[in-house]
């Protein structure tokens, strides 16, 4: 492995790259909640990946299952206790969604982000 520096004041320092960094950028909710969750109880699984560079790929692996997960458990939700007619009572359907939704991401930290 060959190392480029570059001269800060008068020192030398390395040019190290952290792919993780850019794959941060991507991040959503749920990669963000794991992330936290890894930091505050998890630490040395935490710093392993962080000093390997694969915490951001773990990171959006978790965030794309996650967003996967919801979405078949909101379709699931939805076959099981069908929303009412958003025109008929608008209130009685935002109630419903907003209960699926908390049900999905209830299962979703359960199931990949507090593990």
């Amino acid at each position: 492995m060959e190392l480029n520096y570059k001269n800060v004041n008068g020192y030398l320092l390395p040019e190290l790259e952290y792919k993780s960094g850019e794959q941060m950028t991507h991040l959503g909710k749920y990669g963000f909640l794991r992330r936290d969750y890894l930091k505050n109880y998890k630490l040395a699984k935490y710093q392993v990946m962080l000093l390997q560079d694969t915490l951001g790929e773990h990171l959006l692996e978790i965030d794309e299952a996650a967003r996967e997960r919801e979405e078949i458990i909101l379709k699931l939700l939805e076959e099981s206790d069908p929303l009412p007619d958003k025109a008929i009572d608008q209130m009685a359907w935002v109630k419903a969604v907003n209960q699926h939704k908390a049900i999905a991401e209830e299962i979703i930290l359960a199931e990949l982000i507090y593990i």
